[in-house]
């Protein structure tokens, strides 16, 4: 079943069952791939919609951390749960280890030297770890491991 599907059932279901920041989340996610369809005249596929769906995720992640700061307890539980609801429409996320590995691999493949060449690593491991970790995280161990030599 296409992604987009899966997440109009989802819905569905969240509104049978009541469960308030299910359907709002879900709600706001479909506005989104709405928006992108117009957008590109044409259906979204699977991939653009993990895009959208990480892109909302990365706000909530933002999000967080901004409420965290502001000491905002209850936004940052609102937003934990709706992280936790879009964070299960993405494949399951590599562990830190698991991207050393990649990052070491594209670097080898580049053939980086140092912290110069973290374009052209990024450029050659995000394809690859896309929806499968978080692009910040990537970055803070790729410049890591440039640094390092």
């Amino acid at each position: 079943m296409a992604l987009k599907n899966r997440v109009q059932e989802a819905l569905k279901e969240a509104l049978k069952q009541h469960h308030r920041v299910e359907v709002s989340t879900l709600r706001l996610l479909l506005s989104e791939i709405k928006n992108a369809e117009i957008a590109q005249r044409k259906p979204a596929d699977d991939d653009r919609v993990l895009e959208l769906i990480a892109r909302e995720a990365k706000r909530r992640r933002e999000s967080i951390e901004a409420f965290k700061l502001g000491n905002r307890d209850d936004l940052v539980a609102q937003e934990e749960a709706e992280l936790a609801i879009l964070m299960s429409y993405l494949p399951q996320q590599m562990e830190r280890e698991e991207i050393v590995q990649a990052a070491r691999a594209a670097m080898a493949a580049v053939g980086a030297s140092g912290p110069s060449d973290r374009g052209r690593v990024m450029s050659q491991l995000m394809p690859q770890l896309k929806g499968k970790a978080d692009g910040k995280e990537v970055s803070e161990i790729v410049t890591q491991l440039l640094e390092a030599g």
